[in-house]
């Protein structure tokens, strides 16, 4: 059984006032599978699909066309079961800003079961691995940097070990050595936990180091799906994963 699977999944948005000819196509016949235990990355401009992608895959929008499945869990038709395999960290991360890093932790461990001591137990050893001072977890989230409201996310998706995780550009923000400290956690969790993951960047040098395979959306469609050393091999005068990108998404 795979661990995740899309089937001709479409999306369409539509201007304010309804009219079909209105229409924009966010995503349109994505297909792929990605195998338990598989750490599957996504490229591609803005606005070429993969928000909207993690979303779906996340129950937090409908597909228009199409299926996606979880372990098997159609995430339209059983969202609520899905929902329990996976856990999201987004370059947008919602937090209650004027409470601390510790008690936004905590309460989402208690979402999940986990006791208040047990959370915070289990926060602080992810944030350590991360670099986040210590000191600094009874601060309110808005006084928090950028960066460091970024590795909060990581530790909330991280607290529960979930199957599928899906991080929608989580190193966005951080610093080089907090990313590579992100970067190995995941590889970690995989390793450690059998977590499936998918993840989303803009940073090639970080897909080529985290991934196993790499796919290209473009304009709400697949254009190529493979290992890095894979989607190089396609290029007719050689080169790295950036001119990949480039010449799959037709940039300059």
């Amino acid at each position: 059984m795979n661990a995740l699977k899309c089937n001709e999944l479409g999306k369409y948005f539509y201007n304010k006032n309804g009219r079909r000819k209105g229409r924009f196509r966010a995503l349109g016949d994505v297909s792929f599978e990605v195998d338990r235990g598989e750490i599957f990355g996504l490229i591609g401009s803005n606005g070429s699909g993969k928000s909207t992608l993690i979303r779906i895959l996340s129950t937090l929008l409908i597909p228009d066309a199409g299926s996606a499945s979880v372990f098997g869990i159609d995430v339209v038709e059983r969202s609520l079961d899905a929902r329990r395999l996976i856990n999201r960290v987004s370059v947008e991360a919602a937090f209650f800003k004027r409470l601390s890093a510790a008690e936004n932790l905590t309460y989402a461990g208690r979402l999940y079961g986990l006791g208040g001591r047990e959370s915070l137990r289990k926060s602080r050893e992810i944030l350590e691995r991360l670099g986040f001072d210590d000191e600094r977890l009874k601060e309110p989230l808005e006084n928090l940097s950028r960066g460091q409201q970024q590795k909060v996310a990581v530790a909330r998706a991280l607290l529960t070990s979930p199957v599928l995780l899906l991080l929608d550009e989580p190193t966005t923000g951080l610093d080089p050595k907090s990313k590579r400290q992100v970067q190995q956690f995941v590889r970690e969790v995989r390793d450690e936990h059998d977590a499936t993951i998918l993840l989303t960047s803009h940073d090639m040098d970080e897909v080529e180091r985290v991934c196993d395979r790499i796919a290209v959306i473009n304009q709400g469609a697949l254009v190529g799906v493979d290992t890095a050393d894979g989607l190089k091999r396609g290029l007719k005068n050689g080169g790295n994963l950036e001119d990949v990108f480039l010449e799959m998404t037709d940039d300059d």
